[in-house]
């Protein structure tokens, strides 16, 4: 599938792309989190932030014992606080989806002491329907969608992704997402163009996976890193800017791609949103809109879904 996306995505005659999925191979995940610590990526912390104040409240929203589906689980580290609260009055299986092996291992190691840990390494709707199948009779479900990775699907996709997610749950189970909110232009662009590079690493990185994977012979140095904000569509964009013409060839693609002197691969999509925008997105999708935190330091927001009647308590 790597080969033919990437084959498929540099083939095109217009704006070139490849996939933001792709971003995530262990050296990828790393650099994410290097980014996440960043000063300029406020993003990870307001998510922190809020999980440690909607913590304390998510029992009341849930009923029976509960098991927990972290869709990008990452390292998991901070669905810690979820997983103690969960599971104060009785166990928590929690099942960390994740197309890193190296970051579920870690996950595994961190969270064991909180939950019974069953991690999945499959893509996010493949992963989610396994922890289906797995959950015991009686449990409730949990889907924790945070960060704000629903930003990186186009708005119909957003839309389409979450109608899915909703079609794999029972009454009673419930979708906590998060989704970054817009805020001044020149704030949301430092996030993706940092000056330390970082961001431009990670971007990098997915020419430098193809170079390892797929056998290819990109030059990282002939390419630059773009951060853009599109007001039309409220998104921000991350390009590579081809910096000369040059011909890259793919083996392991079985193809080659010619690149003309200034021209851009598009390699991620990073949508903006209002607060109440979740509200509609939630009613399309066939979800019930529950509670929404909000944080005050970097707008974002957490939104707690549920399936229309559901039966559970409108308030804890």
């Amino acid at each position: 599938m790597f080969a033919n996306d990437v084959r498929e995505g540099l083939s095109q005659t217009g704006q070139k792309q490849l996939p933001c999925q792709y971003f995530y191979d262990d050296t990828g995940t790393a650099l994410f989190e290097a980014i996440t610590a960043l000063p300029e990526y406020g993003l990870t912390r307001a998510d922190t932030r809020l999980i440690q104040r909607l913590a304390p409240a998510l029992p009341g929203y849930m009923r029976g014992p509960v098991a927990v589906a972290e869709l990008g689980s990452g390292s998991g580290l901070k669905t810690r606080r979820i997983l103690e609260s969960l599971g104060s009055n009785a166990p928590v299986t929690y099942y960390p989806i994740d197309i890193s092996a190296a970051a579920l291992a870690l996950c595994a190691r961190e969270m064991a002491a909180f939950a019974d840990v069953q991690p999945i390494e499959e893509s996010y709707l493949n992963g989610l329907r396994q922890a289906v199948c797995g959950r015991r009779p009686g449990q409730s479900l949990l889907v924790l969608f945070l960060g704000s990775t629903i930003g990186n699907f186009g708005r119909a996709a957003a839309q389409d992704f979450l109608r899915e997610v909703r079609a794999c749950l029972m009454p009673g189970d419930a979708l906590l997402l998060g989704t970054d909110l817009i805020k001044p232009v020149a704030r949301m662009l430092l996030a993706y163009d940092d000056p330390a590079g970082v961001t431009a690493a990670f971007n990098r990185n997915l020419l430098a996976r193809i170079n390892r994977e797929l056998w290819g012979n990109f030059a990282l140095r002939s390419f630059a890193h773009e951060a853009r904000w599109d007001a039309q569509h409220r998104r921000v964009e991350m390009h590579l800017r081809s910096l000369k013409a040059q011909r890259v060839s793919i083996r392991g693609a079985g193809f080659t791609c010619e690149l003309r002197k200034d021209e851009t691969i598009w390699t991620e999509s990073c949508h903006k949103f209002h607060a109440g925008e979740v509200r509609e997105m939630a009613g399309e999708a066939g979800f019930e809109f529950r509670m929404q935190w909000l944080d005050d330091t970097w707008p974002f927001a957490e939104s707690l879904l549920v399936g229309q009647d559901s039966g559970l308590a409108k308030e804890p």
